[in-house]
């Protein structure tokens, strides 16, 4: 048995209640058991709060790696997805001359497409919403 050193602690009465209550519930089979836990448990959070992280520095480090690879993936899709509208908004401004007035109407229409769908918004559906109109 590894060697103990007796430590005697005062408790307010309502600190000695919440013990007796609750020194079971989280598998300690004693008092001494659960005051040992929750020693460690709070020697632990005052660590983790010394160095003003939850988590290590490799996980937090692994982390911000692989949110910056996707924020350069998102970045870049976003980039080319911009390029494809403005090609689509070119060809459709020289194919068609539409006034302010229509053009407004289409915004507002639009963004209530995007709206109502959550911004999944697909051709088929537009197509056939125009269709049933």
């Amino acid at each position: 048995m590894s060697e103990r050193e007796k430590f005697p602690v005062r408790l307010e009465p309502e600190l000695r209640e919440r013990l007796e209550r609750y020194y079971t519930m989280d598998g300690s089979r004693s008092r001494r058991e659960y005051i040992e836990n929750a020693i460690r448990f709070y020697s632990d959070y005052q660590e983790i709060q010394g160095t003003q992280s939850l988590l290590p520095k490799e996980i937090i480090t692994a982390i911000d790696g692989r949110l910056g690879m996707l924020e350069d993936r998102m970045a870049s899709l976003l980039f080319k997805y911009s390029v494809e509208l403005d090609m689509v908004c070119g060809l459709l401004s020289g194919a068609f001359e539409i006034d302010e007035e229509s053009l407004r109407r289409l915004r507002a229409e639009s963004v209530k497409n995007v709206r109502q769908t959550n911004g999944r918004v697909s051709l088929e559906q537009r197509m056939r919403r125009e269709g049933a109109e």
